[in-house]
């Protein structure tokens, strides 16, 4: 599995690269091996302002159904729209063409994101 040096990530296993006032979130290569074939994402919060912690959306596997929560507060400004025909990409490139929204986060709030190495600690790796 990999983990990317320039991204944060969570306890509940999402990944955030953070450029500016713009932050890219997916799940981590552990979480979308965890949950096997993805065949669904749903994201109907575009346009909302969710705190860190909220549901912002849910992935859909062939077994499960699992939810996704906001790494950071901030507004969902956009759904990754490849994922709409082939969610697959989230098994095939978590990190690249897998990722699931664009948000404009509040950098006056805290986060509870960890580094790499804290993230590996985390899931045993």
């Amino acid at each position: 599995m990999k983990f990317p040096e320039d991204l944060k990530y969570t306890k509940d296993h999402e990944w955030v690269k953070i450029e500016g006032e713009t932050a890219t979130i997916g799940i981590t290569d552990f979480a979308q091996k965890e949950l096997g074939d993805i065949v669904f994402i749903e994201v109907e919060t575009v346009g909302e302002t969710l705190d860190s912690g909220e549901v912002f959306g849910t992935v859909e596997a062939v077994k499960t159904v699992s939810d996704l929560f906001m790494p950071l507060s901030g507004e969902i400004l956009e759904l990754n729209s490849l994922l709409e025909d082939s969610p697959e990409l989230v098994n095939e490139d978590p990190y690249e063409e897998g990722w699931m929204i664009k948000v404009k986060w509040d950098q006056n709030t805290e986060d509870d994101l960890m580094s790499p190495e804290e993230y590996r600690n985390l899931i045993g790796q």
